[in-house]
């Protein structure tokens, strides 16, 4: 694979999960209490553990897309 091929899937990878991640934020933001009565039906969890997991979630899902997704093409863009 050429650089400019990886540069690529590298910036369509960054786009797909940046377009997750907004659509978790979105489903959380405007449809929080149907998720939270879904979820309750399987485990007990009080809302505030509810939020802190999904937003934890959320955090470490943001840090593993700059890690794995832009940090590589940030270094190939400095290389090339």
């Amino acid at each position: 694979m050429t650089s400019d091929s990886i540069t690529e899937l590298l910036l369509w990878s960054l786009a797909i999960n940046y377009a997750i991640l907004l659509v978790w934020l979105g489903a959380m933001a405007w449809f929080r209490e149907p998720i939270r009565r879904l979820h309750r039906r399987w485990f007990r969890l009080s809302d505030e553990l509810f939020d802190a997991i999904h937003y934890g979630a959320m955090a470490v899902y943001k840090l593993l897309i700059i890690v794995f997704n832009l940090t590589p093409l940030i270094a190939i863009q400095l290389l090339g």
